[in-house]
């Protein structure tokens, strides 16, 4: 079986998941993080962030020998498991939003520096972060070897699903201007069987840009598209079932929303847009995606004071709402650039009083290592959403966990102040919130 020494620098959502499964794969992986208890977990199994599948996976290569972890990049590149260097290093390093939207490298570089003169000749260096165009070029002046070449290979993971995606891809993509090394990363993907693109560094870097912007483009287009049903009495969700079965638009990421948010999107869009400002091109179209998706937010909000009050500028001075979902999405813990935390920051300054529930955020018995906070941005957790509902006006659903479908709106109805739930997901059946004798008010559905 082809085998490959591999190192990857970085242990989030990225770098774990991208050592597991490369491990999974077969190679050889050694994982890198600074944080020395983190590491000392990862090497007992115990893996800090949610996502299916992943600690089961972790757990299952360190049993098998393929997979460990060390403290320092360093250590990843220059010590392998079998004495032998890292023939391919993946940076799987965190690129936040700096000054102006521009991506912070900072954590790239520090690790360039840190392993230039540790990397073995023929070494590939492989940007698996979300990074500018011109980064992988960036990369080679800053190692100033020769010998050692760049790649750059995106992640298209999506938070909540990576492992999965990870080892079922619509597509790998490598770009790199030497063709043998590019050929050399895409082979580890090789027992796969997903097709490959081959190309150039700067376009493997747009690309993937290009994905994550459209998508953020097509949920701005359906909440805006949902805000016109309601303007004229039509359903979105019907709507978007009748345009999904287009082949040409599918029916991904067509559900409406409070908007958009995570660790990539919002980033990404701005990187998009300074590196459309840098080409002297105004990209009009992206700065409107991300323009409707702001206020969506605040939608959200005059959908609440509407709902409380009964009028869109009625005040929710003291009013207590109970917030369901916090993460900015489900199946993952992540509160990154959550639309949910921005709602309740905005309810909050509006002089709401805020209690939140989340099943990520709460203890979990099977993780005694699980860190349990008693707020989250100025927002008090509670353990059950039947607490979040005591005493409410209105109840906000935020984040699509399933379980808010299920639970009893016959008890949380009891202990509210109002019986009103607004439903920024569309989760819920709304037959089941009126058998409950809740008022369920949507985004873009005919009840709202």
């Amino acid at each position: 079986m082809f085998t490959r020494r591999v190192a990857v620098v970085g242990t989030g959502y990225v770098g774990l998941t991208t050592g597991a499964c490369l491990a999974s794969l077969g190679h050889q992986v050694v994982c890198a993080d600074i944080d020395t208890a983190k590491v000392e977990r990862l090497r007992r199994g115990v893996v800090d962030i949610v996502e299916p599948g992943l600690s089961e996976l972790v757990t299952e290569q360190v049993s098998a020998g393929r997979l460990s972890f060390v403290v320092g990049a360093s250590s990843a590149v220059a010590a392998h498991t079998d004495g032998l260097d890292a023939e391919v290093v993946f940076l799987c390093l965190p690129t936040p939003m700096g000054v102006g939207g521009v991506a912070d490298l900072r954590a790239v570089e520090a690790v360039v520096e840190e392993t230039r003169e540790l990397l073995a000749p023929g070494t590939v260096v492989v940007n698996k972060s979300t990074v500018p165009v011109g980064t992988a070029a960036r990369t080679a002046e800053l190692l100033d070897r020769p010998d050692v070449s760049v790649v750059s290979n995106p992640e298209f993971l999506r938070e909540g699903s990576a492992v999965h995606d990870f080892l079922n891809p619509d597509r790998i993509v490598v770009g790199c201007d030497a063709a043998e090394a590019a050929e050399r990363v895409a082979a580890l993907y090789a027992r796969l069987g997903a097709p490959t693109v081959l190309t150039d560094a700067a376009s493997a870097e747009l690309m993937k840009y290009a994905a994550n912007c459209f998508l953020a483009m097509k949920l701005s287009y359906v909440n805006a598209m949902a805000e016109l049903c309601e303007r004229v009495g039509a359903d979105i969700g019907d709507v978007t079932e009748g345009i999904g079965y287009d082949r040409r638009i599918g029916q991904a990421f067509l559900s409406p929303g409070p908007g958009w948010g995570g660790s990539c999107l919002p980033k990404d869009t701005h990187a998009l847009l300074q590196v459309a400002d840098a080409a002297d091109f105004e990209f009009r179209l992206l700065r409107a995606t991300i323009d409707t998706n702001t206020r969506q937010r605040q939608r959200v909000v005059d959908k609440v004071r509407a709902a409380v009050t009964g009028k869109r500028t009625g005040s929710l001075t003291r009013v207590r709402l109970g917030l369901l979902g916090l993460t900015f999405k489900a199946g993952t813990d992540d509160l990154r650039d959550s639309p949910a935390l921005a709602i309740a920051a905005l309810l909050r300054q509006a002089g709401a009083d805020l209690v939140g529930y989340d099943p990520a955020l709460v203890a979990d018995p099977g993780n005694p290592d699980k860190v349990v906070r008693d707020e989250v941005e100025g927002v008090p957790l509670v353990a059950d959403p039947l607490e979040a509902a005591q005493g409410a006006e209105a109840v906000v659903v935020l984040t699509e966990w399933p379980v808010f479908r299920t639970l009893d709106w016959t008890a949380m109805a009891g202990v509210m102040k109002q019986p009103v739930v607004v439903d920024t997901r569309n989760l819920v059946d709304p037959a089941t919130l009126r058998r409950a004798g809740l008022t369920g008010i949507g985004i873009g559905r005919r009840d709202a």
